[in-house]
């Protein structure tokens, strides 16, 4: 995954962006439309009700930007930074009409991301005596799955693939369509073969028979551990004996989250990260002349 997540994805968030404001403007703000001036002209700031962690900034403004060049956009704090409640996170002044027609898109997106990078953040911290490091799921919510891996990007998380097409993940629907691990990975290594691609292999470990028969195939990328005990992950890992990086998910939980991460797995996946997070309370009011 590269540093820079909006570069790796620009085309990807300009979309986003653009089908976001569609869905919410339809053929116009007739709220704004009806009672501001075509050409009037305001400031608004985003205040912090609560105190956390912020993300979304850089969405936030190329949302403004997106929908008016011609906004100007003000922060006054970096992305991951803390916030406390009642502080001014950023200003953007400019047409009045278009301030108001970004305004709900900014805010859903601002505060959920806040959200997931303030409890990614807390649980990374929670093991970062560790060599352990969080991984997000595809458990995330249809369309908004950019911005919420970009959240824990933001918090300190590393992003697993992004979708179906970016990496290989043999679970185990894939193993009992196809009868057997060793049948599903000798499929998988043809199908790589033959259409000349070199996609990353995770191959998800149900039992001590799936781990033995997977120790064969060297090729393999990572393998995940599934619903592993901390006592079943550490006979797990010795077995692995490091010839493989590992990743343990499945019931991992702020209350045994140490524990899983002190086994010595390498990385520990948590669906949770994005689809069970509260948001940050954040409001986005006109600054008063």
């Amino acid at each position: 995954m590269k540093t820079d997540f909006f570069a790796q994805y620009q085309k990807e968030i300009s979309h986003f962006i653009s089908q976001a404001l569609a869905e919410d403007l339809g053929d116009g703000d007739h709220s704004a439309n009806a009672c501001l001036p075509e050409q009037a002209e305001n400031k608004a700031q985003l205040i912090a009700k609560e105190d956390g962690l912020i993300a979304g900034l850089t969405l936030a403004e190329k949302i403004f930007k997106q929908y008016d060049p011609n906004l100007t956009f003000k922060p006054f704090l970096k992305e991951g930074d803390t916030v406390s409640k009642g502080s001014i996170v950023f200003e953007v002044f400019g047409n009045a009409r278009a301030l108001l027609a970004t305004e709900r898109l900014v805010l859903n997106c601002i505060q959920r991301m806040s959200g997931i990078a303030h409890k990614t953040h807390q649980l990374q911290q929670k093991i970062k005596h560790t060599q352990c490091r969080l991984l997000d799921t595809r458990k995330t919510t249809p369309n908004f799955r950019l911005p919420e891996k970009w959240a824990v990007h933001i918090g300190g998380g590393t992003n697993h693939r992004m979708g179906l097409y970016d990496a290989i993940m043999i679970k185990d629907n894939h193993i009992d369509f196809c009868g057997s691990l060793s049948d599903t990975l000798k499929k998988t290594k043809s199908y790589l073969e033959e259409k000349g691609m070199n996609l990353p292999v995770v191959v998800e470990i149900r039992s001590l028979k799936e781990l033995e028969e997977a120790l064969h195939f060297q090729w393999i990328d990572r393998l995940l551990l599934d619903n592993h005990s901390a006592d079943e992950l550490r006979g797990a890992l010795q077995q692995i004996d490091r010839r493989f990086p590992t990743e343990a998910s499945g019931n991992i939980t702020d209350k045994n989250i140490v524990e899983m991460a002190e086994t010595g797995v390498d990385f520990l996946s948590l669906g949770a990260l994005t689809y069970n997070t509260s948001i940050l309370d954040l409001s986005l009011k006109a600054k008063k002349k």
